[in-house]
């Protein structure tokens, strides 16, 4: 019941004043919000994403949004890996669905966190549990889910820092689809990179079930 009245708060208007009222508190409610993403699913990421961008302006707003949303995922990782043998967590991992996004995030984990990060509505959360319990390297979590969520973010702060000029003319759309679709062709390139160096040092050997790997 609460969860449900909080997120029926949650609205652009109500977070948009929300914002404001705390401005003094400087980028620490921006990021905070997109912090919280990582615990609590059901927060709007859209919505937050476009009122940080329109509260503190495209490029502000955008970096709280990032930085917030990074933290998120990093902490979440850290702490599922941290606790990766917990029995608890060994159950959620031995469900069909969680065993079978591990066998594959085994084999593409550097391309799994990236490309799915890069989208503004998914599973954030079991991205982050999924890798962290296949103990995917930090390194390598890092700049995946940081490049992956600064293209989400900056895609969504275009828009949400001046809707109204979206409205007035719909084709401006097709630029952030056009930047969305070059970025994919990017993430291939990159991929392939990390993989290549991964087949030279054994590394994707790190990814095989009760492995510890470095940080």
């Amino acid at each position: 019941m609460v969860l449900s009245d909080i997120m029926s708060y949650l609205t652009e208007e109500n977070l948009m004043d929300l914002l404001e009222k705390y401005r003094s508190f400087g980028p620490f409610p921006g990021i905070f919000l997109t912090f919280m993403k990582s615990f609590i699913p059901p927060l709007p990421t859209i919505v937050i994403v476009g009122v940080n961008a329109a509260v503190y302006g495209l490029w502000l707003g955008f970096l709280y949004s990032w930085i917030g949303l990074v933290g998120g995922c990093l902490t979440t990782f850290l702490i599922v890996r941290k606790i990766s043998g917990h029995p608890y967590l060994e159950r959620w991992a031995a469900k069909p669905k969680v065993k079978k996004g591990m066998l594959w995030v085994r084999k593409n984990a550097f391309s799994y966190v990236f490309i799915l990060s890069i989208f503004p509505v998914g599973p954030f959360v079991m991205i982050n549990m999924v890798a962290g319990m296949a103990r995917m390297r930090l390194r390598s979590f890092l700049i995946a889910v940081a490049g992956g969520k600064a293209l989400m973010v900056l895609a969504v702060s275009y828009i949400g820092h001046d809707i109204t000029r979206f409205i007035h003319d719909p084709v401006q759309i097709l630029y952030v689809i056009l930047f969305i679709a070059i970025s994919l062709w990017a993430s291939k390139k990159v991929e392939t990179k990390f993989t290549g160096v991964a087949a030279d040092t054994g590394e994707m050997d790190r990814y095989k079930p009760g492995r510890k790997d470095s940080m």
